[in-house]
């Protein structure tokens, strides 16, 4: 199982997968770990990645970048109408009011939602991953900014499915992060100590996010989050561009901005310069070649003009940590360490600024590129059973308070109550009971809208259906469970209606809950509305809203009942007691049953299932279609490499194995095939490249073939002699009767005798054989056959001349009335003592004098 995890940013991602020695960023077929967010369409396929941005400034109209921030955003939204201004390709309505990037596609204008887009990115990212771990990938988590939204967090999901992927979880960034940070340290408090507070800080190419962690050993808490949706890295460089679109036009009369490709050339140069002067303070130039209307172009920055240039993007860093601190009600010295991530946090001045704030340095322990990677990783692993990981609970927060509102039975007043405040702990489930006698809606929606950065306040409408009221004509209790999934997601995962069935006398009464009088009617709170039940120790009212507890995304959450359900009735107490006393009219006793109610959930965003299939097909035709691209392109670099390469070795190595008239015929066939690929043959079928290259190698294989026997056959006739002379020599060896091989068979040895014979008049043969031929003729024998020969020889005389020489076992001394059995040191006495005699030999070995028993003396 693949354990993957997905950092999508604005301008670049990241892959991380976990391998059995750790966390590992892998890198893509450029063996570079980032991935450009850029897709190119061109008249074939597409590219994406590295490839397509190389190709950015030179199809500017069909390269799409910097599209993360459309998810789940209409064509009016005020933000899309800003950033269409700023873009390179065209962005359209599309019939569900959704964004829409107009491009030319295989020669035909197309226009693809922003899910399709991210699609087309994961399965980038998705290809390098299953290239790296050599196994397909499903099951990942990707991250989001921790400011997104339900609906830009569901169009990501959407992207996800439309690619094949099994999203597990949308991560967070910055919880992301903590947990790259604190999975890892071994120095965390206890779990019944004071918590160490990190405080993380990232700033991307788009974006700036502040969060604030609680961590003991084996915890994480996110204790709130604060952030900037609109400054980024990217912002700093627009400040660059402005500045040099004004010096050009006033030193060179030249305006940037009248044309796309020289305003995103200077982009791309602006993005260099900052990174420059990160590093260094003194001034650097910025040159353009041929920047427009063939003129170039040339200007100077220093740091120091940069932060004065960029003084109103500085001051904006501040808003965010102070609204992190206010609402984690925390001091400044409270905090432990702030660690930051993300590229634009490398620019000198935005250090300086968080570190004045905190009045304390920055840490940069972090990988400030990779940290997210590796927490979604880290994540996915922890989620997937095929990995064994430290425990570590991370507990995330919700960014955004979430309300509810309905309306009363028979009643135009509505009902809201705030189900997740700001920063409450997810994922998370709480339980709602209403008292209604038919079906009824619940709209969520965002309580405060100012403060979340999307124009739409409304989560989506959710209709309880097949609510009845009760068969006495009661309202029926109805419990409605509304949570905050581990996607960040609000749902209202399931609703179901109470309903009382009578018990017969004599059925066992193993029910959920007795209830001590059918007509019994919860009391009310004159405070709240008399419709809904709150769960609310705090408060110290009758219940409305129950929670069930906090849920960690590794484990479902648990509906629980009220406790008015689960109490035993009081009758049935006194009934226990009082068992002497006399006997009492039966109450009529109800069974309580949980009946399951289907909700129809209206989002304002998501995309219907036949418009997700037909993204799915259409992502499928594209996929298929780079494939078959790739292969021609293969087939077609195949052919120019073959040419290129044998058109310089026919004028070196292979000009002697090639006679003169066939030499002079190959060359102009491949000066001719060289002619037809950059002319007709520019734009071939596949097959039409194959043909083209087994055409050139049936006359190239050939030459081919004997230069490498020309190279190969003399190591082999060597190996062969080498081996014919060992054997040789043992045979003369045994004929001299050498004691080494006087244990091999006569008979035996006549064959290996036999073997070498035959071996040596063969290769005597065709080595005077192949003498006769010149260069340019196919070899008599080629080296694979010799190779087969000394496997033949080695098989024939190795087995006979390795065989063991037999072993002769020393008789066992026995213990006799005269003496007693002599151990080690005696029979080495012996040996001394007898030095001068003559040891008996057989097969050359020498064994110690034969004696049934040995009389000694041992004084």
């Amino acid at each position: 199982m693949s354990v993957v995890g997905l950092d999508v940013g604005s301008q670049s991602c990241y892959i991380a997968v976990a391998r059995a020695g750790g966390i590992e960023t892998i890198a893509n077929e450029f063996s570079d770990r980032c991935t450009p967010s850029v897709i190119s369409f061109g008249s074939k396929n597409r590219t994406i990645g590295v490839a397509a941005k190389n190709q950015q400034i030179t199809h500017a109209n069909n390269t799409v970048s910097n599209f993360k921030r459309f998810h789940g955003r209409a064509f009016n939204d005020p933000f899309i109408q800003k950033e269409k201004e700023n873009l390179s390709y065209d962005l359209v309505p599309m019939k569900n009011s959704g964004v829409g990037i107009k491009v030319m596609y295989m020669d035909e204008e197309h226009q693809f939602s922003v899910e399709q887009i991210t699609a087309m990115l994961l399965t980038k990212l998705k290809e390098t991953a299953e290239n790296n771990l050599k196994k397909p990938v499903t099951d990942c988590v990707i991250s989001v900014p921790s400011f997104f939204t339900d609906a830009e967090r569901r169009s990501v999901l959407d992207a996800a499915q439309i690619v094949g992927l099994n999203c597990l979880r949308l991560m967070n960034d910055m919880t992301a992060v903590a947990l790259n940070y604190g999975i890892y340290k071994q120095d965390l408090p206890n779990p019944d100590e004071k918590p160490r507070i990190v405080v993380f800080v990232d700033m991307g190419h788009s974006a700036f996010q502040v969060s604030a962690c609680a961590f003991n050993k084996g915890k994480l808490k996110v204790l709130g989050t604060a952030f900037d949706p609109f400054l980024g890295g990217k912002n700093f460089d627009e400040k660059l561009v402005e500045h040099f679109c004004a010096e050009f036009k006033t030193k060179y009369k030249l305006d940037a901005k009248s044309k796309i490709r020289a305003l995103l050339r200077l982009y791309q140069e602006c993005e260099k310069l900052k990174k420059l002067m990160s590093s260094n303070s003194t001034d650097l130039p910025l040159n353009i070649e041929c920047f427009m209307n063939d003129k170039d172009v040339s200007g100077k920055m220093n740091r120091s003009q940069f932060e004065e240039l960029c003084a109103e993007l500085l001051q904006k860093i501040e808003v965010p940590l102070y609204l992190l601190m206010e609402q984690i009600q925390l001091k400044v010295d409270d905090v432990s360490a702030i660690e930051i991530v993300g590229g634009a946090t490398r620019i000198p001045a935005v250090k300086e600024k968080i570190a004045k704030f905190f009045g304390k340095d920055v840490s940069t322990t972090l990988n400030a590129d990779e940290a997210v990677a590796r927490g979604c990783a880290l994540q996915c692993a922890i989620l997937s059973p095929a990995f064994k990981v430290r425990e570590f609970s991370v507990t995330d927060a919700v960014p955004f308070p979430i309300s509810l509102v309905w309306n009363h039975d028979s009643e135009d007043t509505e009902g809201v109550h705030e189900v997740f405040s700001r920063n409450h702990a997810a994922p998370f489930s709480k339980v709602l009971t209403f008292l209604r006698r038919g079906p009824f809606e619940l709209e969520a929606f965002y309580s405060d809208p100012q403060g979340v950065p999307y124009p739409e306040a409304k989560i989506g409408r959710f209709v309880v259906q097949n609510v009845s009221a009760q068969k006495d004509g009661e309202k029926s209790r109805v419990k409605v469970k509304v949570r905050v999934n581990t996607h960040g997601i609000f749902t209202i995962s399931t609703a179901s209606m109470v309903e009382k069935v009578p018990t017969e006398e004599n059925e066992v009464s193993s029910v959920e809950a007795d209830m001590e009088c059918p007509n019994q009617k919860p009391p009310e709170n004159p405070d709240t509305d008399k419709n809904i039940q709150q769960d609310n120790s705090e408060a110290g009212t009758q219940p409305q809203v129950q929670t069930d507890g906090q849920q960690t995304s590794q484990s479902p959450p648990s509906p629980e009942l009220t406790s008015e359900e689960n109490k035993i009735p009081d009758a049935d107490k006194a009934n226990e007691k009082k068992v002497d006393q006399p006997p009492e009219a039966k109450k009529p006793k109800i069974k309580v049953v949980n009946v399951e109610l289907p909700v129809e959930a209206n989002l304002v965003w998501q995309l219907g299932k036949d418009l997700l299939n037909m993204y799915i097909e259409t992502e499928g035709k594209m996929i298929m279609q780079d494939k078959l691209e790739k292969e021609r392109n293969d087939a077609k670099n195949a052919v120019e490499e073959y040419v290129y390469e044998f058109r310089d070795k026919l004028c070196g190595p292979y000009e002697k194995f090639i006679c003169e008239q066939e030499h002079q015929n190959f060359l102009r066939l491949l000066t001719e095939t060289e002619d037809w690929l950059y002319e007709e043959g520019e734009d071939q079928a596949k097959q039409a490249y194959v043909d083209k290259l087994e055409e050139l190698m049936k006359i190239g294989t050939p030459v081919k073939v004997r230069f490498q026997e020309a190279e190969e056959r003399p190591k082999m006739f060597e190996e062969l002699g080498q081996r014919l002379q060992h054997y040789a020599k043992i045979a003369v060896d045994f004929r001299s009767k050498d004691e080494k091989y006087n244990h091999i068979d006569e008979s035996e040895m006549k064959k290996v005798e036999k073997s070498v014979n035959e071996m040596m008049e063969w290769m005597n043969n065709v080595m005077n054989a192949q003498a006769k031929k010149s260069l340019d003729q196919d070899p008599v024998v080629r080296a694979h056959e010799i190779k087969a020969k000394i496997r033949e020889l080695n098989n024939a005389c190795e087995p006979v001349v390795t065989q063991p020489k037999p072993k002769i076992e020393s008789p066992k001394l026995e213990r006799t009335p005269n003496g007693p059995n002599m151990d080690k040191k005696e029979e080495d006495l012996e040996d001394k003592n007898n030095f001068g005699a003559e040891p008996p030999h057989q097969n050359g070995e020498c064994y110690p004098n034969e004696k049934s028993s040995v009389n000694m003396d041992l004084d």
